[in-house]
């Protein structure tokens, strides 16, 4: 019962309300997800059961790839199809020309969170603020754009495949086309296929999850090498102490003790190992 089950989330729910479905469900006592889709999101949504969701930080990091469709010619408050429409134009440019604006997201830039988002502002998120008519704008954050493919374009629906970093919006990157073409733009639907190693393709619907998909915290980290130490340093390993003189090269790696039970995520550093975080 300690770690992670993928599910498939419908549209028109919370992450929020899929976490205390499964929670109930399996009879966990701590469910956690490891980054959020808005209800009109659908796709992958992985979340963390009991223990595991000590190692959701080492998840939360991962880059994540969606399938978008943005809708050209309206721009609204939310920056998708859920929100007031502030702005319509008939005026937009041919297939070639929004394909290109959109291939120059890719790479580092900067970009401003939407108004609807749950980053905070003096405690409470920004569509708390912006609910009741307040728009609070948040500095710029670097992000990252992978890649983008899959392009199509009809009927001023333009659709696409993109592989992001964490804490991209997709949402202004919606917005962001709209302006650099100059006919607005917002959203119209998101479907997360991935998120670092765990894929749409092994995920369910909440009615067919059970306890029998969890994928154990220790499947979930099999792309790590793992040591196994002796009982005297399992002992130190579990209460922080540093163990040095070994000789695997500096990385992280799953600790078994020596009776190869999973201990947890350790990490070389100049030949000393040390326990990132423990099962």
């Amino acid at each position: 019962m300690n770690g992670f089950i993928l599910v498939n989330k419908q549209k028109d729910v919370s992450s929020n309300f899929v976490v205390q479905e499964i929670k109930k469900k399996i009879k966990a006592k701590k469910v956690g997800h490891m980054g959020t889709l808005d209800p009109l999101a659908s796709g992958l949504l992985v979340l963390a059961i009991n223990r595991a969701t000590k190692f959701s930080s080492y998840f939360l990091e991962s880059e994540k790839s969606y399938d978008v469709e943005v809708a050209l010619g309206i721009s609204t408050d939310t920056d998708d199809s859920t929100g007031n429409i502030i702005s319509e134009s008939n005026d937009c440019p041919d297939e070639e020309l929004i394909m290109k604006e959109l291939y120059r997201f890719k790479g580092e830039s900067f970009q401003v969170p939407p108004f609807f988002s749950a980053l905070k502002h003096k405690g409470k998120p920004l569509y708390y603020y912006a609910r009741k008519g307040e728009f609070i704008s948040k500095p710029a954050r670097k992000i990252k754009v992978i890649n983008i493919e899959d392009f199509k374009y009809k009927n001023k629906i333009c659709s696409f495949r993109i592989q992001c970093s964490k804490g991209t919006y997709i949402r202004s990157i919606a917005r962001d086309l709209g302006e650099r073409l100059g006919c607005g733009a917002h959203m119209k639907s998101l479907i997360r296929i991935s998120q670092g190693k765990f894929c749409i393709s092994k995920s369910k619907e909440i009615s067919h999850l059970s306890k029998e998909d969890i994928i154990s915290i220790e499947r979930a980290f099999e792309d790590l090498e793992s040591i196994t130490i002796t009982s005297e340093h399992e002992k130190k390993f579990i209460n922080g102490v540093t163990i040095p003189e070994l000789i695997h090269k500096d990385n992280i790696y799953r600790v078994f003790s020596k009776d190869n039970t999973f201990i947890g995520i350790g990490e070389i550093k100049d030949s000393f190992l040390n326990h990132k975080q423990l099962v």
